[in-house]
């Protein structure tokens, strides 16, 4: 038993030592691969800002909608302490009258309670009516301008939504690569925001890197019906014509995106649709003086 008890000590102690040399040389291993290392072991993630926006957009639409429900409640309250202050003094003009119409039938010398009875009964009828149907006016109109501000209210916080929803789906353009996936972003805001020149134009763009110059005109073309001034609608129009070789119609459109764009004479040389258009004279003399 002691020689059983001495075997299993010793076999105890090679494995502390054998454990320890494999520990040494893991760190050993470890401190030669990270002086290799020639560059960091992460990599920036860019959906990390796109969730952070995100994450602020519902925060910020849930604190409206708390903030709406908060309103309207207080209106709600507000309406109903009016109905019950005009209630209130209703019935105490109501006393007073018969107070008074009392006293005036005792002094002038009524002795008879049943006329009394009924000229009073007739008397605060009158009354009353005529102050309930004052006061059901009143509530009418409160009633319908409280309605009026809640839907300006909702309205509102709709545009409010479609605009960050809007502002998200740009970002998400500016970082996407495949011209496809652009597109479908632009459909998605133009979904929201049908009247957007801006989305159209730039969908055109996206077009014609795909090759398709006759959509990307027509996209054009009703981007300028909604807004004749805006220049990059001219501008993407002008590439099209220039990638079919419609010199004349090209340099037209170029003229009408620089007089509503000037910042775009920059580009006209690094514009690779215009390649056609370099042998130009008219496109030349246009480089010279811009």
């Amino acid at each position: 038993m002691k020689s059983f008890f001495f075997l299993l000590c010793i076999c105890l102690l090679s494995f502390g030592v054998n454990a320890q040399q494999a520990a040494k040389l893991t760190e050993t291993q470890q401190d030669k691969a990270l002086e290799e290392l020639q560059a960091p072991m992460y990599k920036p993630l860019l959906e990390r800002y796109i969730l952070d926006e995100l994450k602020a957009v519902r925060y910020d639409q849930q604190k409206l909608r708390e903030d709406l429900t908060k309103q309207v409640t207080h209106s709600q309250l507000d309406a109903a302490d009016r109905a019950i202050t005009y209630t209130t003094d209703t019935i105490n003009n109501v006393l007073f009258i018969i107070t008074a119409t009392a006293s005036i039938l005792v002094v002038v010398g009524w002795t008879s309670l049943r006329d009394i009875k009924s000229k009073v009964e007739d008397l605060v009828k009158e009354r009353v009516g005529n102050i309930t149907q004052e006061y059901e006016q009143r509530l009418q109109v409160l009633e319908s301008k409280l309605k009026e501000r809640s839907e300006e209210i909702l309205n509102n916080h709709k545009k409010i939504t479609i605009t960050n929803e809007v502002h998200s789906l740009w970002m998400r353009a500016n970082l996407e690569s495949d011209m496809n996936s652009k597109i479908e972003i632009y459909d998605e805001i133009l979904k929201r925001k049908p009247e957007d020149v801006e989305a159209i134009a730039y969908k055109a763009d996206a077009l014609l890197e795909l090759g398709e110059t006759g959509v990307a005109i027509q996209l054009c073309n009703q981007a300028l019906e909604m807004d004749n001034d805006y220049g990059y609608a001219y501008w993407q129009r002008a590439c099209a014509f220039a990638m079919l070789h419609q010199h004349a119609d090209a340099m037209a459109d170029i003229r009408m995106a620089l007089e509503y764009a000037p910042n775009l004479k920059n580009e006209l040389l690094h514009e690779a649709a215009f390649a056609s258009l370099h042998d130009n004279a008219s496109f030349n003399e246009l480089i010279e003086h811009a």
